[in-house]
């Protein structure tokens, strides 16, 4: 089959978030693949991480967003993450300082979700408080578990006690959006564990929770020298019985692996997942951005050492490329099938630019395998089609979308 020509066409452009990223830990995690860097004596300006070397980075994230002011004009910030490496070693004057700044310099929208990732090993009451006060109204709290043998085995810093009063702390200090982050399948893990790790979570009354299972991912301690985890079918009775009891005790599953209480969905991630527009600002920080005068959409990626981040004259912006067009159906693909809902067929076209009709044959072939359904009103898996969300990606690799091999599809991560 020939690949359609149509080049893409916006009518307007799609919601923005902006991400902010913090690259900063005390331990990088055998586990962790993101662009963090275990604070040192020669981390930022040859010193520790002091008050006044945070003052330094946060102005490098307002020249960084400066600079990126002109892919945005007219546009306003919806919503704003701030993930890391861990972000609450963050000084909460530092956001304060941070969100004026950004606010001074493009409009943010009323009661945008502010979400900051927090570590429980580097909580504080006191600190929580004044995030809170800073602005910041939701909080996603780095659990992964609540058995300190698994802890320990994750390289966490922080143990079950800690994890349960950092909860608490953050509600005390007002916070009425948390987010609980765990995994399963972890190193020796069975059912029984996985679901308590669940049950002390639910118990807690956060309004949302992210629990999706560890893999083994390149450049990562546990890649070189690889635990021991639970089986496929192990792993696989310990996702069912999770995604049960979640059912039970109130929680909608509106993404793969993100569960909501009475709505509280996180709308910043929910834009990833509907492939609309993010700024990215900060060491390592992507973007992607629709310019409509063009009818192209850009990929961009931020240099990922802080120290050369931090150098006033090295430039932020380490690599932009457009999206090819014909990769452009399956990056959406690739982010809208992890709604169990799915999007409207029209958003199809309103942040690809592209006739749905290009990726109609390819649904139908899907519908035929009983993996999507709904279409041409929806652009939606079946039950079957998101518990083999691989296979159902996998018919969208075809002649029709052709990637390019220099053109590496960029994952969304921080996604909680």
């Amino acid at each position: 089959m020939t690949p359609m020509t149509m080049q893409p066409t916006f009518q307007q452009n799609p919601p923005l978030c902006l991400y902010i990223h913090i690259p900063w830990c005390i331990k990088k995690c055998p586990y962790c693949d993101f662009n963090s860097h275990v604070v040192s004596t020669k981390t930022v300006d040859s010193k520790t991480l002091t008050d006044e070397n945070e003052k330094y980075y946060v102005q490098a994230l307002l020249s960084d967003l400066e600079q990126d002011l002109p892919l945005v004009w007219g546009r306003s910030i919806e919503h704003v993450f701030i993930g890391g490496g861990t972000p609450s070693l963050f000084s909460a004057a530092a956001f304060d300082q941070l969100l004026s700044g950004i606010r001074a310099r493009i409009p943010l929208k009323p009661f945008a979700e502010i979400t900051l990732e927090a570590n429980p090993g580097t909580a504080e009451a006191a600190r929580f408080q004044g995030y809170f006060d800073a602005g910041i109204n939701r909080l996603s709290i780095g659990v992964q578990s609540f058995h300190n043998d698994q802890l320990k085995q994750l390289g966490r810093i922080h143990d079950s006690t800690q994890a349960i009063n950092a909860f608490q702390m953050a509600r005390t200090a007002g916070f009425k959006q948390i987010n609980i982050d765990l995994m399963y399948g972890l190193p020796g893990q069975n059912v029984e564990q996985a679901l308590s790790d669940l049950k002390q979570a639910i118990s807690l009354h956060p309004e949302h929770l992210s629990w999706y299972q560890l893999t083994i991912e390149p450049n990562t301690h546990f890649y070189s020298s690889p635990p021991t985890l639970p089986s496929e079918e192990l792993s696989y009775q310990i996702s069912e019985a999770g995604l049960c009891l979640l059912q039970q005790e109130g929680f909608t599953r509106y993404e793969v692996s993100a569960f909501a209480r009475d709505n509280h969905i996180s709308q910043h991630n929910l834009n990833y997942w509907q492939f609309g527009d993010y700024l990215g600002i900060g060491a390592g920080a992507h973007s992607k951005i629709t310019h409509v005068p063009d009818n192209s959409i850009l990929r961009r990626q931020k240099t990922r050492q802080p120290v050369t981040y931090l150098e006033p004259e090295k430039p932020f912006l380490a690599k932009q490329q457009s999206i090819d067009v014909n990769e452009l159906p399956l990056e959406f693909m690739l982010n809208a099938l992890r709604l169990p809902k799915g999007v409207e067929s029209k958003l199809f076209q309103a942040h690809t630019g592209l006739n749905p009709q290009l990726i109609d044959p390819l649904v139908k072939k899907a519908m035929q395998k009983q993996l999507m359904q709904n279409w041409p009103e929806r652009i939606q898996t079946t039950e079957t089609g998101l518990a083999f969300l691989n296979d159902t990606l996998a018919l969208f690799f075809s002649d029709v979308i052709k990637p390019q091999p220099e053109q590496q599809i960029i994952p969304v991560t921080h996604i909680n």
